[in-house]
């Protein structure tokens, strides 16, 4: 009867794990998934949630593909109810779907598993509940997010930077970024335990990323006890600001780990693109340069890199 019972449990946890996964599944955007293109790209997925996308290697394009085979505005994405066409917009390399070149500004309807051609960067197209959507979703957040904060990983941050670096020298927008690093953290790993100093990196990511990152920047964890926000469109007296706000904020917070109050603070260095700066390394370099500076300062400390 016992051997039953656990059969039958058994049975209807396996059933309920498989009906989630197929609700998530069912609720999944269409998307496009990079099978062949650069470094960087391959398995990168874009859902398809708004009603319109432009493909192209202009930093402006909402699935912008830096890769010189591809033309500054090459194809249109039309997202309407279950449907999903493509339009090339005149490119050079033209739009290719299963082999078939595509006649220029004329609309294709997509299928699901559909091969798109741009320029020389192929795309598998995945209509809306596609299962394989969901499994490429985690795939690829397990691959670009740090598994202990959630933060983006170091790996995407510095795919992501140079990206940014780009865009912000093309548009001529304000781009910044504050470095940040935990004070003292070894001492709390040493004094209270690795699960004490989880806790403290868990806690900090989930304070900076609900209270201050806006949805178009960037937050990842460099490594061990630093993290990384990118600020985009924000010129240097907003981003000293924040990087004060993010300070104060957790020197203020109650970091309390099996009912022991935890004193953290933090130190940050906050760099603004300069108009000759052109790669991301100097530009990040800078702020490191800052961040090292409120160290010797004696922490708790924004820097601003000159």
């Amino acid at each position: 009867m016992a051997a039953e019972d656990i059969s039958e449990k058994t049975s209807i946890v396996t059933g309920e794990t498989f009906s989630g996964r197929m609700r998530a599944a069912d609720e999944a955007p269409p998307a496009i998934v990079v099978l062949i293109g650069p470094t960087g790209y391959v398995g990168k997925q874009f859902p398809l949630i708004s009603s319109e996308y432009i493909m192209g290697r202009s930093v402006e394009c909402a699935i912008h593909l830096d890769d010189r085979s591809v033309s500054r505005s090459h194809a249109r994405l039309m997202v309407v109810g279950q449907e999903v066409t493509i339009c090339d917009l005149g490119s050079a390399n033209k739009t290719v779907v299963n082999g078939q070149i595509l006649n220029p500004m004329a609309p294709f309807r997509l299928n699901n598993n559909d091969q798109i051609k741009v320029g020389n960067i192929i795309f598998k197209y995945l209509e809306k509940g596609n299962i394989e959507a969901l499994a490429n979703k985690e795939l690829n957040e397990k691959a670009t997010k740090d598994a202990l904060t959630g933060a983006h990983s170091k790996g995407a941050l510095l795919e992501r930077g140079p990206e940014l670096m780009k865009r912000a020298e093309t548009l001529n927008e304000n781009l910044a970024v504050i470095v940040v690093d935990l004070d003292f953290f070894k001492k709390i790993n040493d004094n209270m335990g690795h699960s004490a100093g989880d806790f403290v990196l868990k806690e900090m990511a989930r304070i900076v990323s609900t209270k201050v990152v806006r949805s178009h920047d960037f937050f990842a964890r460099y490594g061990g006890e630093e993290f990384v926000i990118i600020l985009v469109s924000t010129p240097p007296k907003a981003a000293a600001e924040v990087a004060e706000r993010i300070r104060l904020t957790i020197e203020n917070h109650d970091f309390t780990f099996d009912g022991k109050r935890i004193h953290v603070t933090i130190s940050c260095g906050v760099a603004s693109r300069k108009q000759e700066e052109l790669t991301w390394e100097d530009f990040f370099k800078r702020a490191d340069e800052a961040l090292y500076a409120s160290k010797q300062a004696g922490r708790n400390k924004v820097t601003i890199a000159n």
